[in-house]
């Protein structure tokens, strides 16, 4: 039978620490959150090889090292409420709800948002709440946020969500260009994003989020 503790504290050691990420809160968090079962039943003896875990229709579970990279640079603090968008299976949201006051996780599809409420309610993830709805439109009746999150790439943030965040609140995503991808933080001042590159990353582009072609007569 699999031990998936040893393979959590693993994962950790050998992923999570190698890419600079030390801060406590992430580390206690993704060691006590069983990854494997946030994925799909048939894909838990890869839950912790290091990369995406493909959930289907274009959609992941974030390679170890991508989530906390992320965490790490946008450093939830206990206090602050966080808005996830496309959240899958809920283990980027179960992880950052053991270190926010609350986590509000947006998922469109029926299926998805059904299994992640299951498994945050087996982790008693009482802090994280998933609201059903389009993913570009966030949720904004939980807000203002005081960071947003994404769980997959985007080509374009469009002004619904960054509308949700509190003036100088933060945004972290993964930004598509072509083949390629880097992760970016934004910080919001008045009506404006500013935005900075910090690591290179890719993952598929989540629903709502390409930017519209633009034809040229």
């Amino acid at each position: 039978m699999t031990d998936y503790t040893d393979l959590r504290t693993v994962m950790v050691d050998c992923q999570v620490r190698p890419s600079d990420v030390t801060k406590f809160p992430i580390i206690e968090a993704m060691l006590a959150i069983p990854r494997e079962v946030f994925v799909p039943s048939d894909k838990r003896e890869v839950a912790y090889a290091g990369d995406h875990v493909d959930l289907g229709g274009g959609r992941v579970v974030f390679d170890p090292r991508v989530l906390a990279k992320m965490l790490d640079i946008v450093d939830i603090k206990p206090d602050e409420l966080v808005l996830e968008i496309g959240c899958g299976l809920g283990y980027g949201t179960a992880v950052m709800a053991r270190m926010a006051e609350a986590v509000i996780a947006v998922e469109e599809d029926e299926n998805l948002v059904r299994e992640a409420e299951a498994n945050l309610v087996s982790q008693s993830a009482d802090n994280a709440y998933v609201v059903q709805g389009e993913l570009a439109k966030g949720a904004a009746k939980h807000g203002p946020y005081d960071l947003a999150v994404f769980s997959g790439s985007v080509e374009q943030v469009p002004d619904a969500i960054a509308d949700q965040l509190k003036d100088g609140g933060r945004i972290v995503a993964v930004f598509a260009d072509n083949m390629a991808g880097s992760c970016m933080l934004g910080i919001k001042t008045g009506r404006k994003i500013a935005w900075r590159t910090m690591f290179d990353a890719t993952a598929p582009i989540l629903p709502g989020f390409r930017k519209s072609q633009e034809f040229i007569l």
